[in-house]
């Protein structure tokens, strides 16, 4: 039995391997050009961004640098289940770069399986070298304007504006924290911005420690975080993060994961059992609060505390 188990294992992971290949060659990261069909999020360009706004994206081994036009790249749920449910997907990088293929593609086909439209977020790197931007001001505006821009075109996505989420990876994660547990700024470019930016759920996977411990957490959506034991600068602001929101009342679901590290995305690099099925913790997470249910569900019933 353990020889077929080693077999299984090794062919996950060419699975996964391959899988990369065919993102990286027909998703046109495979060279130094900008990737195609993203949309942006201020037609007029994000403010700001004018001295910089021409210039094009670089890509280097799936890695984005050099964002100027904030933008979303949609990857619609198969039709047969699509459920109305949309995520949008901050990926990682230090702010510095975009984790485009293991923390922005990937986490979007995942979801799309379980019948989530998804939207994944280029935002502007404000410590990428050379960069202007701030990441309270410019990157977190960048991810307030994605909840608010999906939420403005739901029906065009057959998305249900009420069940939008908003997902972030390392970096990513921070910016969440910041749009739905801290005060949002208003604001004014056009008609989108009367949106809402708050998500209506969240799901952080092992945040940087900006924006925690969170100062709106009274208002804050429902939470689903994640993050490695060992994980020495992302563990701390999840816990902190966990506790806030218990504390203030905020249903929340943490999962820290013995003997690992940061950066293990959806389990594209890792062996471990844990991991490889953590997205199917969020996949119940999510179910149970309703989140997947079209024209609106109501949460799985609370577990009783009597004996």
């Amino acid at each position: 039995m353990r020889g077929i188990d080693n077999i299984s294992v090794t062919f996950r992971r060419a699975l996964r391997h391959l899988a990369v290949a065919v993102l990286l060659l027909c998703g046109g990261v495979a060279s130094a050009q900008p990737v195609p069909a993203a949309i942006p999020l201020w037609p007029d360009g994000a403010p700001g961004s004018q001295a910089r706004r021409g210039e094009a994206e670089v890509v280097e081994n799936s890695y984005i640098h050099n964002v100027h036009q904030p933008s979303l790249t949609v990857f619609r749920a198969d039709p047969a289940h699509a459920n109305g449910a949309a995520v949008v997907i901050v990926p990682g990088g230090g702010h510095r770069m975009l984790v485009w293929v293991n923390e922005g593609v990937m986490p979007a086909r995942t979801l799309n399986r379980f019948g989530v439209t998804t939207f994944v977020l280029k935002y502007r790197l404000a410590r990428e070298p050379g960069s202007s931007y701030s990441i309270e001001r410019d990157a977190a505006a960048d991810a307030a304007r994605a909840v608010r821009w999906v939420r403005a075109h739901a029906a065009e996505y057959g998305v249900d504006p009420h069940r939008i989420g908003l997902m972030g990876f390392s970096a990513g994660g921070e910016l969440v924290s910041m749009v739905a547990d801290n005060p949002v700024p208003p604001a004014t470019a056009d008609a989108i911005d009367g949106e809402s930016a708050r998500p209506d759920f969240q799901v952080l996977v092992y945040p940087g420690p900006l924006g925690v411990p969170a100062k709106a957490v009274a208002g804050a959506p429902p939470a689903f975080l994640v993050a490695g034991s060992l994980d020495k600068c992302c563990a701390p602001p999840t816990l902190t993060l966990y506790q806030q929101l218990r504390d203030a009342g905020v249903s929340a679901e943490l999962h820290l994961f013995a003997d690992t590290d940061h950066g293990f995305n959806v389990a594209m690099h890792s062996e471990r059992l844990s991991l490889q099925h953590w997205p199917d913790r969020l996949h119940d997470w999510l179910s149970d609060g309703g989140w997947l249910v079209p024209d609106g569900g109501r949460k799985a019933t609370p577990s009783s505390t009597t004996p």
